[in-house]
């Protein structure tokens, strides 16, 4: 049986990262699972330079910065966490190398972070330590906290989920993971799988599309074995993230779950068609 007891929150202290924080206590409630608060301050030569700043200087403004950042860590939502299992952790660096090395090094089980950063990262449509942690980290990685403000009490109930598959090696583990969700909140279960678009208007190709949606179908049955899942199947053509987007926002799906690939390759874990997805999704996009 999967476990969830271990939920790594990173924080920034923007608004984006209290939706994200009432997300992962929910979670966390849900699953009795222990949240550890992380916030990563940058070294200080990364604003100050190394030219014309001494040692020393830049070690008393690093104490200064961690020691405010441990006050401000503290009270993050103190009187909403008091009833979880909560861990507040400061540590200094590059904040997505920091937090996938805390993350491999705790063994956490999921990583939820919002989808956009603020100040200069602010420029980036997906959050520039997000899209890192994405790349690099091993567990899932829960995103997509869009909204700038969450209300306070308890997060939304996962009603629908929708796992889009690319039939690739990471599809059965993104299926195991849709349905073990779907079994936890007794919610409904969708795999979709998006062909590309067929161009071709000639005679036949209807009879070509029958023959693909086929052997997509055969697959999608031979994967839900696979996964022990048992989900509705939707199978439709054309350019993967519009289509996915757009299906979860028609069966009104709660979360979206997908394969982020193997850590090979120039582009790591996220593919193209995953940093489109996370960006556009209507909902929270969990990359497995």
């Amino acid at each position: 049986m999967r476990s969830l007891s271990r939920i790594l929150l990173p924080v920034d202290f923007s608004e984006r990262a209290v939706a994200a924080a009432r997300t992962a206590r929910s979670l966390a409630e849900h699953f009795h699972a222990n949240l550890t608060l992380l916030h990563v301050v940058p070294l200080a030569h990364y604003d100050l330079g190394p030219l014309d700043a001494p040692g020393d200087l830049l070690a008393e403004v690093s104490r200064a910065r961690a020691g405010q950042a441990g006050i401000e860590l503290t009270g993050f939502l103190a009187a909403e966490l008091s009833g979880t299992a909560v861990q507040r952790i400061v540590l200094e660096g590059d904040p997505a190398a920091r937090i996938v090395e805390f993350a491999h090094g705790h063994h956490a089980d999921l990583i939820v972070m919002p989808t956009h950063g603020y100040g200069p990262f602010r420029r980036f449509i997906l959050g520039s330590n997000t899209a890192k942690v994405l790349h690099d980290a091993e567990c899932p990685v829960w995103t997509g906290v869009h909204i700038p403000e969450a209300p306070a009490g308890d997060a939304t109930p996962i009603h629908h989920v929708l796992c889009a598959v690319d039939l690739g090696p990471q599809s059965v583990k993104a299926l195991q993971w849709a349905a073990w969700l779907q079994k936890e909140f007794a919610a409904g279960l969708t795999l979709l799988h998006v062909a590309a678009a067929a161009a071709d208007r000639s005679p036949g190709s209807e009879t070509h599309w029958r023959t693909i949606r086929e052997a997509v179908a055969e697959e999608l049955d031979r994967l839900q074995q696979l996964a022990g899942a048992q989900a509705k199947i939707a199978i439709e053509a054309g350019e993967a993230a519009p289509v996915i987007c757009a299906a979860a926002g028609r069966i009104k799906a709660s979360v979206l779950v997908i394969g982020r690939g193997s850590a090979a390759g120039v582009f790591g874990r996220l593919r193209t068609n995953a940093y489109a997805i996370i960006r556009q999704a209507p909902c929270p996009v969990v990359s497995v």
